[in-house]
């Protein structure tokens, strides 16, 4: 039966996805790495799989691939079954975190490889190899050989030696995961616009929540070897369809109140010196503070129970100020449309099937 997480999103009715996983799984030994998946792939979307280590995102990576075989279920590609098809035989190709460039050749005999195995006219293999390089903003580099490059240029030369075969689909497997901060997140913005401008359908695999958040035109949490929410990241960031999604895409304030068990981010809470009128305002105690330049974060404990996280902009407060707050008395006020009930778990995973 087709689940919600199917759905292959707005814009794409009555196109046939790119991808199409139906009851897919994979096992190893008494282990259930993808447990019954179902997912719809539009066409020219970037797609993230997002989850933490062991949740089955990589593994359900490796089966559109075909590195490995499912035990169960159907992988197409763009209305094509092709479960027991090998690699080579799908119409995909994959970036790895390690780049897997060949240090013998040059950049532009790396991203030449494949067209050369294809049997590529030479003057048409020059012409698409210096289209990638330009693509990944490398024209000038074609001479030179990986071990001269930055990781961020290696990178670079990887997405370029993909995307030269015009592949139906990219698959990409935490692909900035070698790279600083600050460069991982030039390449975020430089992958969202390689993608747009090339127009292939991208599935990305991370555990980088802040990354899917950024890139994703849509994207899937996986725990536990299945799909918890498909989403648009505004969707999923601010409805978490589950308590594991509402504390594992960014961070969430949990909190029972009458019988009724919501979620707040941080950044809605507001900290008041007294109740304020259109919020629900409620007393606490300042436990921890801790300034991070930007923002301080405050950790609040309540009255009436439980404990908030509560995130507030740096505009004018210096960090002598921010940590005198803490053990001070405060009242915190949210807005009701800020809250998002959790849903109950679905019945399988309080039976355990």
């Amino acid at each position: 039966m087709t689940t919600p997480a199917a759905d292959a999103g707005p814009g794409a009715a009555g196109a046939i996805p790119d991808i199409r996983l139906r009851g897919l799984s994979k096992r190893y030994g008494d282990t259930t790495a993808v447990d019954g998946v179902d997912l719809d792939v539009a066409q020219g979307e970037f797609f993230t799989l997002l989850g933490p280590s062991g949740s089955g995102k990589t593994t359900t990576l490796r089966l559109i691939a075909g590195f490995e075989r499912p035990d169960a279920g159907v992988i197409e590609l763009r209305g094509t079954d092709v479960s027991e098809r090998p690699p080579f035989a799908r119409d995909v190709n994959t970036v790895f975190q390690d780049y897997a460039l060949f240090p013998h050749l040059t950049v532009a005999e790396n991203v030449d490889y494949g067209l050369r195995i294809r049997k590529v006219a030479r003057d048409e293999r020059r012409r698409r190899v210096a289209e990638a390089l330009e693509m990944v903003r490398l024209p000038q580099l074609g001479g030179r050989r990986p071990g001269q490059l930055s990781g961020g240029q290696r990178q670079r030369v990887a997405l370029a030696r993909a995307i030269v075969n015009r592949p139906q689909v990219l698959l990409l497997d935490e692909p900035l995961g070698a790279l600083d901060l600050k460069l991982r997140q030039e390449m975020q913005f430089e992958l969202k616009a390689i993608q747009q401008e090339v127009g292939i359908t991208f599935v990305y695999v991370t555990h980088d929540q802040d990354e899917a958040l950024t890139m994703s035109d849509r994207l899937a949490v996986f725990n536990q070897g299945r799909i918890e929410q498909v989403g648009a990241p505004a969707e999923v960031y601010e409805r978490p369809g589950s308590e594991f999604i509402a504390g594992f895409v960014g961070v969430s304030n949990v909190l029972e109140r009458g019988g009724r068990r919501f979620t707040i981010r941080p950044e809605k809470v507001q900290l008041l010196d007294a109740p304020a009128d259109g919020l629900h305002t409620e007393p606490g105690v300042v436990r921890d503070v801790s300034y991070a330049g930007m923002v301080t974060r405050y950790l609040v404990e309540l009255e009436q129970g439980g404990e908030l996280q509560v995130v507030r902009q740096n505009l004018e407060t210096t960090s002598q100020q921010a940590l005198e707050e803490r053990g001070r008395s405060i009242t915190v006020g949210w807005r009701d449309e800020h809250t998002y009930v959790i849903p109950a778990p679905p019945r399988h995973h309080e039976e355990g099937k």
